[in-house]
């Protein structure tokens, strides 16, 4: 309530101020100090008793009202909506003991994630008001639920308060009634290489345990999981572990269901081994499964926040790979239901969440390149990587990186090209005119601006032709045609082959880097793919597959996905396939040469260590008909002695 007061003068004011219940006593004092005001000739106070002041009481009118709750209800929504539970009960009348816990409850049973509450117009009637609200409830695995609730307010002075009930919550929502919801994933889809051919796909799987109570000699278990490539060290470390429980099921090793029939009569009656069954997904090979494919489990709490509102805690989501990155496509959507339902399981109302098939990611991984790739790179021993790309349209059909653990160095790796780089350098050189059997200079050594450089394998000496010194991979040659040449020249050959581009790929990935050269000594570094220079094996691989085809292009992953072309004149890529395949034929790749269609590469020695000028890493960069690829051994030395012979026997177990 307000209270309106007339003021008329300070005597008024003070009489209104003492109240009618005191007008005797003030009648004493005033009669009492207008004889002292006469005895002081001071002018005399007035003989009459002055009336008391006006007092208006004012009512807060129907729209007032109706603004303050609004007000009100719009303050309270507003905590809502940042889950403030005590903001919100100071803005209720009489609210429940455990009010907070009844909203954490509600927000936990309903996985509410967010909220959205709109408050409407009030409607007042006498000491009561009410205000419709919609609520917009991101629901965690269900996607964004509405309905249209209310607040019920109570009038308390000249404001208002809410009145509190489950009701406020949901308008149907009492006593006595919770929610219950239920979820259905659709069957999670396959990943297929080019080919239709399952590169992932849900597998019936028998993981073998040791439960040590059951077991009675040790070595018996041992002999029968050491041929599955389970080491007695690994079966003592987890039998000798730290709190290890008698009843305990000890997982070892998970077979494929069909692997382990084949096995049963061996496993099956030896004391202490035990099995269980279960479903999961798989990739075709293990590396696939590290690399590539990655894998699926339980979700985490960053990957909640990734995927939010449409995952639960316990769902399964791809974790790594291919199947985190297409992890919405591959998995669809859940069909649910949310229902409120009291203690006999009668249900109240359902609201339901239609779900979204699971759909197929087609790559363009080819399984028996894979396969290739991987049985060749398997007695390298250093860290490496191994690319294939289809050089028609750029598709990435096998990638290999050693060791499993940590990064993939295959599409992942930035390495400096060595002399697989001289593929660039002679585009220049092509572009300026000069042929295949033009002479060229190929001293030892060759001085820039007091740094001397020298050849590293295969070298000539003396004049040679281009064809020449190609083949042999003469350093001091090209790095006396990169000096001829502009900067631009060069930069503009190495742009041709998709140095600087950027992929779009899935995957993390690092392409080719080619920093315009700081002076002749960069320069010079740069023509023979060392100094600043670096390269992945997937970038190096669709350098070889522009030469293949006459165009590079961007790679890709997913069949169909095709990125900018950058075509090459096509008497310049005639002219590089030429000298790549006398690299193989009487160069310095000869040990990639295999029988079939005719093979061209380019080796490449890349130092890699300014301490240690004999430390490089060993290349080899070609293609056949329309299969390019590009192998890195870290540290392995010699392009032709060591990573060609790998490239060889890649090229044969895909014709085996």
């Amino acid at each position: 309530m307000r209270l309106a007061v007339a003021r008329r003068g300070p005597s008024q004011a003070a009489w209104w101020l003492l109240g009618g219940g005191a007008l005797a006593a003030v009648a004493l004092v005033v009669g009492a100090l207008a004889a002292i005001s006469r005895s002081t000739s001071e002018p005399s106070l007035p003989a009459t008793v002055p009336p008391a002041p006006t007092v208006s009481v004012t009512a807060p009118s129907a729209a007032e009202l109706a603004a303050r709750a609004g007000e009100l209800a719009a303050e309270y929504l507003d905590a809502w909506e940042r889950s403030d539970w005590t903001s919100m009960r100071l803005l209720a009348g009489d609210p429940p003991a455990d009010f907070a816990s009844r909203h954490v409850v509600w927000t936990g049973d309903l996985g509410v994630m967010t909220a959205e509450l709109v408050p409407g117009d009030p409607v007042v009637s006498g000491a009561a008001a009410t205000v419709p609200f919609q609520a917009t409830l991101a629901l965690a695995g269900l996607g964004e639920w509405s309905y249209d609730g209310r607040l019920q307010l109570a009038r308390s002075g000249n404001d208002w308060l809410v009145e509190w009930s489950p009701a406020t919550l949901h308008p149907l929502l009492a006593p006595g009634l919770q929610w219950e919801i239920t979820r259905t994933w659709p069957t999670r889809a396959p990943l297929l290489d080019r080919n239709g051919d399952a590169l992932a796909a849900e597998a019936a799987i028998v993981t073998v345990g040791i439960e040590p109570r059951r077991m009675e000699d040790r070595q018996l278990v041992v002999a029968a999981l050491e041929p599955l490539g389970v080491a007695q060290e690994a079966i003592d470390e987890l039998l000798d572990g730290e709190g290890v429980q008698p009843d305990a099921f000890l997982p070892v090793l998970d077979l494929l269901a069909t692997r382990y029939t084949e096995l049963e009569e061996e496993l099956h009656p030896v004391p202490g081994l035990v099995f269980r069954r279960s479903t999961e997904r798989l990739a075709a090979t293990d590396e696939l499964g590290v690399h590539t494919v990655g894998r699926v489990g339980e979700i985490t709490s960053e990957l909640l926040q990734r995927f939010a509102p449409d995952y639960r805690v316990g769902d399964q989501v791809g974790r790594s790979g291919l199947e985190l990155a297409f992890e919405r496509q591959l998995a669809g959507r859940p069909t649910a239901t949310l229902r409120l339902i009291d203690a006999d399981g009668k249900q109240v109302i359902s609201e339901e969440f239609p779900g979204t098939d699971a759909a197929a990611v087609t790559t363009t991984i080819d399984l028996a390149v894979q396969r290739a790739a991987e049985s060749a790179m398997a007695r390298v021993e250093a860290p490496a990587g191994l690319v294939a790309v289809d050089a028609a349209t750029g598709g990435v059909l096998a990638m290999v990186s050693l060791p499993r653990e940590g990064f993939s160095r295959a599409i992942g790796g930035g390495y400096p090209p060595g002399s697989t780089f001289k593929i660039v350098t002679a585009l220049a050189a092509l572009r300026a005119g000069l042929g295949l059997d033009d002479p060229v200079e190929c001293p030892e050594t060759i001085a820039v601006d007091g740094r001397d450089f020298r050849n590293a394998e295969g070298t000539g000496t003396g004049t040679i032709t281009f064809r020449q010194a190609f083949a042999r991979s003469c350093n001091t040659a090209f790095i006396g045609l990169a000096l001829e040449r502009s900067v631009d020249e060069l930069t503009t050959a190495a742009a041709s082959f998709g140095f600087g581009a950027s992929y779009e790929l899935p995957l993390p990935t690092a392409s080719g880097s080619y920093p315009e050269p700081a002076g002749r000594v960069e320069q010079a570094a740069a023509a023979i793919g060392q100094g600043r220079v670096t390269a992945s094996p997937l970038h190096m691989a669709t350098v070889a597959a522009a030469v293949a085809d006459g165009t590079w292009r961007p790679p890709t992953l997913v069949l169909g996905e095709e990125g900018a072309p950058r075509p090459l004149d096509p008497a310049h890529a005639a002219a590089l396939r030429e000298l790549m395949r006398v690299v193989v034929t009487s160069g310095t790749g000869t040990r990639a040469d295999v029988a079939g269609a005719p093979v061209h590469g380019k080796t490449g020695s890349a130092q890699f260590d300014p301490a240690d000028p004999e430390a490089t890493h060993a290349w080899f960069v070609g293609f056949r008909e329309q299969l390019a690829f590009a192998i890195v051994i870290e540290g392995g030395g010699s392009g032709g002695g060591v990573a060609a012979p790998v490239a060889a026997e890649f090229l044969a177990g895909l014709d085996g």
